[in-house]
């Protein structure tokens, strides 16, 4: 079948169109399990199989240590004390010990360290996978790595500011004469200031402008580093 279709082929995109069908086919009759229902690639979740088993090990805590806790509130319906029981099996403690109270405690504190422990370790892997992809993205492409850095803007979904209250309110700040207290520091700056000479107003004239402006014939020579030098 692939001679007939391959034959009658104008251009690249219809052969690899072809040679994609034949595999489909070829993956469908053998019985192959196909990563993917599309052409599309899709990129591979973020979360490893571990890192799913983890978080499900932390959803069933979370779950248990509400009803240790609900137990330990006087909640005694059967499916709350069934969850109870389970959770102390192959222990010698039972619901019935006057110590009852403290032993819920121990084990409720004992699961939220474990759940606080598998956190931090999805956390460390989260990091290091987000530093090793964007070392990757530095090597293939900065332009998006920078693009990615950038902080989205946030816009005020308010109206803007009056023209009129903005002027009122720096006019108020800086066109009103303030008497200001300084310091004695002021007068000893001034006194080692005395005896500086101040330095002679320079005025230029519109002929200093055009004369720089336009200066002399410059030359540029290419350096040994390979940058042009402006002489």
């Amino acid at each position: 079948m692939l001679v007939t279709y391959l034959e009658s082929s104008r251009d690249l995109c219809e052969t690899d169109s072809i040679l994609f069908g034949a595999a489909l086919a070829v993956c469908r009759i053998i019985g192959a399990k196909l990563p993917m229902a599309g052409r599309a690639t899709q990129q591979s979740s973020a979360i490893p199989a571990w890192g799913k088993r983890i978080e499900d090990r932390m959803a069933k805590a979370r779950a248990l240590i509400g009803r240790l806790t609900s137990f330990r509130s006087g909640n005694n319906r059967p499916r709350v004390v069934r969850t109870v029981r389970m959770a102390f099996a192959g222990t010698n403690i039972s619901l019935s010990q006057p110590d009852i109270t403290q032993k819920l405690t121990e084990r409720i504190d004992d699961l939220k360290q474990k759940i606080a422990a598998w956190g931090k370790r999805i956390r460390r892997f989260s990091e290091r996978s987000r530093r090793f992809n964007q070392n990757c993205l530095f090597q293939s492409d900065q332009k998006r790595l920078y693009k990615s850095l950038e902080r989205p803007k946030v816009c005020g979904a308010g109206p803007g500011l009056d023209q009129a209250d903005t002027v009122t309110f720096w006019r108020g700040l800086w066109s009103e004469p303030v008497n200001h207290s300084e310091g004695p520091w002021m007068e000893v700056v001034a006194s080692h200031s005395a005896s500086v000479m101040p330095m002679d107003p320079a005025t230029i004239t519109p002929e200093d402008w055009l004369r720089r402006s336009v200066g002399p014939r410059t030359e540029k020579v290419r350096g040994s580093t390979g940058c042009i030098i402006t002489g």
